[in-house]
């Protein structure tokens, strides 16, 4: 299977300041989130190994010598695939695998939010599909959320002016994670709904298509299977991201939509 690293990040700034900007920004989330963490019981080796996945993580792009569609992956950490074995095994990389004709653009970025996914969505292009990954740091981080609506409903607006299908895709419950422990993780299930809220209604507005990950702890398949978690038990590991896979073909209907590609 062809694959390839695009030059499209580096094209909007520097490579020396996008290698900043990629450390920088999770490195910072995470050192905002010691701060309420320690209180909450969490282990300080799980931030460490955040840390350290975050660190190995790269995206997967995919560029074959005659391509059907082209698909745009941005978002956070969860569209780079942090947490997986290998890029191979992200989100990014199963409909690469699955779609072996499909020109895939990665520009998603550790410890984005919504705001930083507006300025991926600048660099522009044409595209078949925008698959949008993004929402966990918006959750995570201290802070309100109120304006979080108006920016999602901009990231469909801009992802509907570089292509025809865009599939809003946000991290399932992080509340459920195991990186959380009580009474944090009852604040951040409560975030995620609002997320999963703002996000789905915004998807019904701007016309773009939303895969429903968000589960209550009773019937999440990460709370009963927490081999589907990355070591840091908050990204996904390789099994997690097989779910959300078959979530997203399922819901979004790819098949149907990338049949060209394969």
């Amino acid at each position: 299977m062809p694959t390839g690293r695009s030059a499209s990040r580096a094209s909007a700034s520097g490579p020396k300041t996008l290698r900043r900007r990629r450390f920088m920004r999770p490195a910072l989330g995470l050192a905002a989130l010691a701060l309420v963490l320690t209180a909450s019981g969490c282990a300080v080796w799980r931030l460490s190994r955040s840390s350290e996945l975050v660190r190995r993580s790269e995206p997967f792009q995919q560029s074959p010598a005659q391509p059907a569609l082209r698909l745009l992956v941005v978002g956070d950490s969860t569209g780079v695939g942090t947490g997986a074995s290998s890029p191979a095994q992200s989100v990014a990389g199963r409909a690469g695998q699955a779609f072996p004709r499909l020109a895939i653009e990665n520009r998603a970025a550790d410890g984005a939010r919504h705001a930083d996914v507006l300025q991926q969505l600048q660099a522009g292009g044409r595209f078949d599909m925008v698959l949008v990954q993004v929402g966990g740091n918006d959750v995570m981080r201290l802070g309100t959320l109120d304006g979080l609506q108006a920016q999602i409903d901009e990231v469909v607006r801009r992802a509907r002016a570089l292509a025809p299908e865009v599939v809003l895709m946000p991290c399932g419950n992080v509340g459920n994670a195991p990186f959380f422990f009580a009474p944090l993780s009852w604040w951040m299930a409560q975030r995620s709904r609002s997320l999963h809220r703002y996000t789905q209604s915004a998807a019904q507005r701007g016309g773009a298509r939303y895969v429903n990950l968000f589960h209550e702890s009773d019937d999440d398949p990460f709370v009963r299977d927490p081999s589907l978690n990355a070591s840091d038990g908050l990204h996904p590991g390789d099994g997690g991201y097989a779910v959300w896979w078959q979530e997203l073909q399922t819901q979004a209907g790819l098949a149907q939509t990338l049949a060209a590609a394969r």
